[in-house]
């Protein structure tokens, strides 16, 4: 392997990692000013749907999301932000009827979250 490629590597995975950190951090944050647990996991869901839809329609659609942008805001941040396996850990912990309502909220309200964020990125281009 090249240097430069290796190089290329070792930022890459410095920039999942830093934007790891600090999208985890930030859902403790949330998960601490919640409520409920679930409330917060939902809110970290639909809050991480949202911009991740923006990002990725940004990227889509433009070239002023960088690679680098995409490795530290997407696959670093936004997806420790979010955590869709905590949703399924604390799903399982509820009464049924709660359960459901779980379930149905996180993705409906993630889903709408990204058609939302696709919205917005048409209009503001």
């Amino acid at each position: 392997m090249e240097r430069s490629s290796l190089l290329d590597r070792l930022r890459g995975l410095a920039l999942v990692g830093l934007g790891g950190f600090a999208g985890a951090t930030s859902r403790h944050a949330v998960a601490v000013a919640a409520s409920a647990p679930e409330l917060g996991t939902l809110a970290v869901n639909v809050a991480g749907s949202f911009a991740l839809g923006l990002l990725l329609d940004a990227a889509r659609r433009t070239d002023a999301v960088s690679q680098r942008t995409r490795l530290l805001a997407g696959t670093g941040f936004l997806s420790s932000f979010t955590t869709y396996s905590a949703f399924a850990v604390e799903t399982a912990a509820l009464a049924p009827r709660w359960a459901v309502a779980n379930v149905v909220a996180n993705y409906a309200m993630g889903f709408l979250a990204v058609v939302l964020a696709g919205l917005v990125g048409r209009w503001t281009a």
